[in-house]
C-alpha cells in the first residue's frame, strides 16, 4: 500500500487528502504507542506483585487482553497508514510502470474491500460481546471487541484518503471496477462453486491467495479476502463467526510477546548493548582470515538471542560491522548474503517470534521450544562458518592488526551487561520468575538500566518513533495472524485437514519422508508467505500429524521454523533477503550469486538437524 507513482496528483486533492491522512495517522499513533507503555506497565506489574510480593493481581492478564486486541487493532491502523502491511512486491518490480501503477491502486482497492466486508459482521460481533462480563475487571466484553470495528473503520478512512491521493481517476475507477467484477462474478457462480466441494479450496485458498499475493496485495487481506470468498459463496456460514475466529487469532495473550520483544530489539540497538557485544567480538576474532564473518554470525545469534525481530536484529549489526568489512576488501554483495544466511540461521533462536507464533497455535510449550532452539541454530551456524572458512581462505590479512590481551578484556567488561541480557531472559522462564509472555518487561527494564547506567546512551527523542515502530509491525503481524486463523478454521471447517492427515501418513518412507516433504513444503511457504502465516495455516494441521508417526513437536518445529528461514531469506521471492538489502543499502542483484554457498550451507545444516532429533530435544527435562 505504498503510495502510487507515475501519475501527478491534482496538487489541491493531495494536499486536502493527505493532511487529513497525515492528522488521522497521528491521532491514531499517539494512544497506540501509549498503549505498548500500558502494557508493559501492566505485566510487570504482574510479575513484581506475583514474584517480590507474593500476591498475584488477578486483574492483570484480563487487563492486559483487553488492551491487547485494541493495541493489534489500532497498530494495524498505523502500519496501514506507513504502507508497512507484509506483502509480496517481487513480481510488481518487474512490471512496467503503467501496469506497476494500476497493481498499486489494486493493493489499496482490494483491502478496502475487506475491511467493507468486515464492518458490519464486527460491529455484530461487538454487540455480542455486550452479554458478556468479563470474570476479574466485571465489564462488559465489548469494551475489548470494539477494537475489531473501531479498527476497521479507521483503516477504510485510511483507505479511501490514499485513492483520493492517486490522482489519476481513470486508474482508481478501474482497478474499483475490476474488484467489484471479481466480487460479482463470484457470487453469481455461487450455484456453479457449491456442488464442487473441496475444489474450491484449490479455487479460492491456492488461486484466489497466489494471484493476491503475487499481485503485491498485503497477504493479510489477501487471506481475509480468499476465507470470505469461500465462506460466502460455497457455504451459509454467517460471517461473524470468521470475526470471532479473527479475534481469537490476534489477542491470544501468548501474543502480546510480540510487541514486547519488538520494542526490546529496538532498545538494545538505541542503548548500545548491540554495538558493544559486536565490538567484543571482533576484538576476539578480527585478526582471523575471515574473522568479521564470523563475528557477523555470532553477532546474530546473540542478538537474536534478545530482540525476536530479524529487522531489527540486522538493522543492529549491519551497520556496526559492515564499514569495517568493506574496508578489509569484502564485496557488498557477499556481506548482503551472509547477513541474509545469518538472519535465516537464527530463527530459532529464543524469543523467535515464530517459536512464539507456534507455541499459539499448536499448544506446544514455549518453554520447551526456547530451549530446543538454541543448539540447532549453533549446528546451521557452523555450517556458515565452514563456508566462510571456505571463501576467505586466501584472504591478505597482513595489514590488520591484532587485538592485545588487554584490549580484549576490556570490550569483554564492557560487552558483559549486553551479553547477558540473553542469559537473563532465558533464567528469569526457567525459574518461574516470569512467562514467556512477561518475561520481555524484565529485558525492557534491563536494558533501560543499561543504556542509563552503564552504557550512558539513552535519546530520549527516540522513545515515541520506537514505540510507533513497534506498534504498526505488530499490528502488520498480528492483522495475518487474525487473518489466517479465519482461513485455517475455513480449511479445517471443509474437512481438508483430515485429507492432508491421510496423505501425509501413508507417504511410502514413514518419518523420513514427513520430514522431508515438510521441509520442501515450508521452505516453498516461508519464501512467498513468511513465517508467521505459513506457521498460523499449517501448524494446527501438520503438528499433529507429526505426533501421530512419532516425531517429537520440538524437533519437527526446528525443522520447519529452519526451512521457512531459509525460504524467507533466499531469493528472488524471500521478502528477509530484501529486508537485508535495504538495511545494507546494497543492491538486491549483488548478492544473488554469492548467497547461493550459504544457502546450500544453510539446507546442509538443516538435513543434519532433521536426521538427529537430540540436536532439538537433548536439553529437555
Amino acid at each position: 500500500m505504498h503510495s502510487v507513482t507515475g501519475h501527478t496528483p491534482d496538487p489541491r486533492q493531495r494536499t486536502l487528502a493527505g493532511r487529513l491522512e497525515e492528522t488521522l495517522g497521528i491521532l491514531v499513533e499517539i494512544p497506540t504507542a501509549l498503549l505498548v507503555v500500558v502494557e508493559i506497565c501492566v505485566l510487570l506489574a504482574g510479575v513484581i506483585s506475583r514474584y517480590v510480593f507474593h500476591e498475584p493481581l488477578i486483574w492483570s492478564d484480563e487487563l492486559a487482553s483487553i488492551l491487547f486486541l485494541w493495541l493489534a487493532m489500532l497498530g494495524s491502523v498505523v502500519a496501514f497508514q506507513r504502507g508497512e502491511h507484509m506483502r509480496m512486491t517481487a513480481l510488481i518490480g518487474m512490471a512496467s510502470p503503467k501496469v506497476r501503477a494500476f497493481l498499486e491502486v489494486i493493493a489499496i482497492a482490494l483491502p478496502l474491500a475487506f475491511l467493507l466486508l468486515i464492518m458490519y459482521p464486527g460491529v455484530e460481533f461487538a454487540y455480542e460481546e455486550t452479554y458478556i462480563t468479563t470474570p476479574a475487571l466485571e465489564i462488559q466484553n465489548a469494551w475489548r471487541a470494539a477494537a475489531i470495528p473501531v479498527g476497521t473503520a479507521l483503516m477504510i478512512a485510511m483507505g479511501l484518503l490514499r485513492l483520493a491521493q492517486v490522482g489519476n481517476w481513470r486508474l482508481v475507477t478501474g482497478a474499483l471496477v475490476l474488484v467489484l467484477a471479481i466480487g460479482a462474478l463470484l457470487l453469481a457462480l455461487s450455484p456453479v462453486l457449491r456442488p464442487l466441494g473441496n475444489y474450491n479450496l484449490l479455487i479460492f485458498f491456492v488461486g484466489l491467495v497466489a494471484a493476491m499475493v503475487f499481485a503485491g496485495v498485503p497477504i493479510a487481506f489477501s487471506f481475509g479476502l480468499a476465507t470470505f470468498g469461500y465462506l460466502a459463496t460455497t457455504t451459509h456460514m454467517p460471517m461473524m463467526v470468521v470475526i470471532g475466529r479473527m479475534d481469537e487469532g490476534m489477542s491470544h495473550l501468548i501474543l502480546l510477546a510480540v510487541p514486547l520483544f519488538v520494542f526490546l530489539g529496538l532498545l538494545i540497538e538505541m542503548t548500545g548493548m548491540a554495538r558493544a557485544m559486536v565490538a567484543f567480538l571482533a576484538s576476539l576474532l578480527g585478526h582471523v582470515k575471515g574473522g568479521l564473518s564470523y563475528v557477523l554470525i555470532g553477532a546474530m545469534y546473540l542478538v537474536s538471542g534478545i530482540s525476536g525481530s530479524k529487522a531489527a536484529d540486522m538493522a543492529a549489526i549491519a551497520p556496526v560491522l559492515f564499514p569495517e568489512m568493506k574496508q578489509r576488501g569484502a564485496k557488498p554483495g557477499d556481506l548482503v548474503a551472509l547477513l541474509s544466511a545469518t538472519g535465516a540461521q537464527t530463527e530459532t533462536i529464543p524469543p523467535s517470534l515464530v517459536l512464539i507464533t507456534i507455541g499459539s497455535v499448536t499448544g506446544v510449550s514455549i518453554t520447551a521450544l526456547f530451549t530446543g532452539g538454541m543448539l540447532p541454530a549453533v549446528v546451521l551456524g557452523a555450517a556458515l562458518c565452514i563456508m566462510v572458512w571456505w571463501r576467505y581462505r586466501g584472504e591478505d590479512l597482513s595489514h590488520v592488526r591484532r587485538a592485545g590481551a588487554g584490549e580484549i578484556g576490556r570490550s569483554l567488561v564492557i560487552a558483559l551487561p549486553a551479553i547477558a541480557l540473553p542469559f537473563v531472559i532465558r533464567a528469569a522462564v526457567v525459574e518461574g520468575v516470569a512467562t514467556a509472555t512477561e518475561v520481555s518487561t524484565i529485558g525492557i527494564v534491563y536494558s533501560i538500566l543499561a543504556g542509563l547506567l552503564v552504557y550512558r546512551q539513552f535519546d530520549w527523542r527516540r522513545l515515541m518513533p520506537m514505540l510507533i515502530e513497534t506498534a504498526a509491525l505488530s499490528g502488520a503481524i498480528l492483522l495475518i495472524i487474525g487473518a489466517a486463523t479465519g482461513m485455517a478454521w475455513a480449511l479445517t471447517q471443509s474437512g481438508f485437514s483430515s485429507m492432508l492427515a491421510t496423505a501425509m501418513t501413508s507417504l511410502p518412507g514413514g518419518t523420513v519422508s514427513f520430514l522431508a516433504v515438510s521441509i520442501v513444503a515450508f521452505i516453498i511457504l516461508g519464501s512467498v508467505l513468511e513465517g508467521i502465516p505459513a506457521i498460523v495455516l499449517f501448524g494446527p494441521l501438520l503438528f499433529p500429524i507429526a505426533r501421530q508417526i512419532g516425531v517429537h513437536e520440538v524437533h519437527y518445529a526446528m525443522v520447519v521454523v529452519l526451512a521457512m528461514g531459509i525460504g524467507l531469506f533466499a531469493p528472488p521471492f524471500g521478502v528477509g533477503y530484501y529486508a537485508a538489502c535495504a538495511i545494507s543499502r546494497i543492491h538486491p542483484d549483488e548478492g544473488m550469486k554469492p548467497i547461493v554457498g550459504y544457502m546450500l550451507a544453510l539446507i546442509a545444516g538443516l538435513i543434519v538437524v532433521a536426521a538427529v532429533p537430540w540436536i532439538s530435544i537433548g536439553f529437555l527435562d
